[in-house]
């Protein structure tokens, strides 16, 4: 993405991506159709309104002006996707954020980074190998990146607070949480970095930690899992980190431990076995192609990259919302059984997502929303 080359650009797009049904996807999408965030926005009115959706909430200059200088405030910054020190790990990624709030030293993002995450009830020998594995990644020179979450998160923090680490957070860099996370939170932005995709004193809600560990993934070379359970937020960054081409790592544990499972499971898929921090170094020295490699979803953005119609017209978009259905289908499906070409597919998808009318699911598949 090109930089924002005005002050009034940046605080636009800081206006877009928070306005109501804008997440990264859309907002790459309206930056594409109407080539900057100023023309973005004074469009969304009329988006809605054309698709059945008298009101849509679009940020305000004030409330964009007020995000900026909170961050002020306590020390932190915007940083956007085009910007010079914007991870460049993190650019690649698909669905990365145009927008991230940074607290503490953001050039750490520049030197050589592994996520370590894994069970927030993680056992004592969990603990004790994930302090000496982040230990050895750190005198290597390497970053660790986590969560700040209970557990396997908060000892890769502790262990790395020296050395250097990062952390993500689902909520604003501001907002504390876990609660009992607050005196580590405030060392890893003394000593560290802490990013998030999310508006300053923004509370953590569940939709937010799939995101959270999106952004995780994103900004590593590779993921090391210390325990974790079958169904665990863990095996969702491990997940992503396999869609997004980095190497997945696992320790293995014992299998009557439900903690050791989901790791075990990653290792039979493919996850490389790790017993110290040589295991990790090697593997990304090699240059070798992670042999974990989840069934990946397709780019959920526009498709064929083949641009946008200005205006389909009511007889377009009439075609496509009769072709959906509350039942996810996949965008090629959708366009044969509309008659719609790729551009005029862009186009109404994007509006009919923003009017809340379309929900977007894994695989580049559309549904109805239950009151469209």
């Amino acid at each position: 993405m090109k930089p924002a080359d005005t002050d009034g650009e940046r605080l636009a797009r800081l206006r877009l991506i928070r306005s109501e049904n804008v997440g990264p996807v859309n907002f790459m999408r309206l930056l594409a159709r109407y080539g900057d965030a100023e023309a973005a926005l004074e469009a969304l009115p009329d988006i809605a309104r054309r698709n059945g959706r008298r009101r849509l909430r679009v940020a305000s200059v004030q409330q964009a002006e007020r995000e900026v200088e909170g961050l002020r405030r306590i020390g932190g910054r915007l940083i956007m996707a085009g910007d010079a020190d914007y991870p460049a790990r993190l650019a690649q990624a698909e669905g990365a954020p145009p927008v991230i709030s940074v607290l503490g030293d953001a050039s750490l993002l520049e030197r050589p980074t592994v996520a370590v995450v894994g069970a927030r009830n993680c056992s004592a020998n969990g603990r004790t190998l994930c302090r000496r594995i982040v230990g050895e990644l750190g005198a290597q020179g390497h970053v660790v990146i986590s969560g700040l979450a209970r557990g396997i998160d908060a000892e890769a923090h502790r262990a790395s607070l020296d050395t250097g680490t990062a952390a993500v957070v689902a909520g604003g860099v501001d907002i504390f949480y876990p609660p009992e996370n607050e005196a580590l939170q405030k060392e890893v932005a003394e000593h560290g970095v802490i990013l998030a995709e999310q508006p300053l004193g923004a509370e953590p809600k569940a939709r937010h930690f799939p995101r959270r560990n999106r952004v995780i993934s994103g900004l590593s070379l590779g993921v090391l899992v210390v325990e974790a359970a079958l169904r665990s937020g863990t095996l969702i960054t491990a997940r992503y980190a396999g869609e997004q081409g980095r190497d997945v790592f696992a320790v293995p544990g014992s299998p009557l431990d439900p903690r050791a499972r989901g790791a075990n499971r990653l290792i039979r898929e493919g996850a490389r076995l790790v017993e110290s921090a040589d295991d990790i170094l090697e593997e990304l020295a090699s240059g070798r192609t992670s042999l974990f490699q989840p069934v990946p979803a397709r780019f959920e953005g526009p498709v064929e990259d083949a641009g946008f119609a200005l205006d389909p017209g009511d007889e377009a978009r009439s075609a496509l919302v009769e072709a959906l259905s509350p039942e996810p289908a996949e965008a090629d499906v959708l366009m044969r059984a509309s008659g719609l070409g790729p551009s005029d597919f862009n186009a109404l998808i994007v509006e009919l997502e923003i009017a809340g009318r379309v929900q977007r699911h894994a695989g580049n598949r559309y549904a109805l929303n239950h009151d469209g």
